[in-house]
């Protein structure tokens, strides 16, 4: 059975039509037209999932916390106004249910089905990108916890003084990796962190001290993850971990210094495998499972 996907971000919409055995048939990229208000992009979420098969089971994947009933987003201040509380089985009104996810546990669904995380009981994903977004697979299921707060892992506390993240924790890790405040870790010498891993990899002193210390954050968070959850793997994806070698090769030195390895194994760190159509194709995922059920 096919299903759809969709992945609904600030910037932009993206659409999946996938096989039941994971063969993504058709993508496709919209503007999201945030500024148009729910009006505008409910409906080019409608456009789009009739040209890709409106007969299909269909999954939403946005930010924010998902709602008990699992068909809206029940809290995302500040950004795509109007999605708070849009029931998606009505406003489609297909005859069955739609499930929504929340953007992060979707992309970690998606890398569990036929991605980095496959064939994996016990994982963690982060997305490095403007903040730092996460994930966990426990025992096969993409943890959502009461409130659909499981897996925020970029708001954990390296720094008990330092600045609140956007949940206000103090000194997050996003705080130290995230590409929000770049300009503000820097002294305003770079405007964005592949700036400033391009200065690192030309050897610039202190970009490779700024970026050292972003990556020691990383680590240092990860192995206290690692001791939580004691997982298989840990997945990086978002734009950061587009970086490569710049990244993981000081990441793997740091948690060799960091990381407790009572069997003397390391826990596998992997780049995310399906780049920006994750959470998309998790949607898709969830909704033919569903379907299946």
């Amino acid at each position: 059975m096919k299903a759809i996907g969709i992945d609904l971000g600030g910037t932009q919409i993206k659409g999946v039509l996938v096989s039941s055995e994971g063969a993504v048939l058709r993508r496709e990229l919209r503007p999201t037209n945030e500024e148009g208000g729910a009006g505008a992009w409910a409906e080019t979420v409608r456009t789009l999932v009739e040209e890709l098969g409106g007969e299909f089971p269909l999954g939403i994947s946005a930010p924010g916390l998902v709602a008990s009933d699992g068909e809206s987003i029940a809290h995302l201040p500040d950004r795509l106004p109007g999605i708070e509380g849009l029931n998606w089985t009505k406003f489609f009104n297909l005859g069955w249910s739609i499930p929504v996810t929340n953007d992060a546990h979707a992309a970690l669904a998606g890398e569990a089905w036929i991605g980095a995380a496959s064939g994996l009981m016990n994982a963690i994903m982060l997305t490095l990108g403007t903040g730092v977004g996460g994930a966990i697979l426990s025992d096969g299921w993409v943890m959502r916890g009461q409130l659909g707060r499981a897996g925020h892992l970029g708001h954990t506390c390296l720094d008990l003084h330092g600045p609140p993240s956007i949940a206000g924790m103090p000194g997050a890790l996003e705080c130290f990796i995230g590409n929000y405040n770049i300009a503000q870790r820097t002294g305003g010498r770079f405007e964005t962190t592949h700036a400033l891993i391009a200065a690192f990899r030309a050897g610039d002193p202190f970009a490779r001290e700024c970026w050292l210390e972003s990556v020691r954050a990383l680590a240092c968070a990860l192995a206290s993850f690692i001791n939580i959850l004691d997982p298989e793997a840990v997945i990086l994806g978002g734009g950061i971990a587009q970086a490569g070698d710049a990244l993981f090769e000081p990441l793997r030195d740091e948690l060799d210094r960091v990381e407790w390895r009572p069997t003397g194994i390391a826990v596998k760190i992997l780049p995310a495998a399906l780049g920006e159509w994750a959470g998309a194709i998790g949607a898709a995922s969830i909704a033919g499972a569903n379907a299946r059920a």
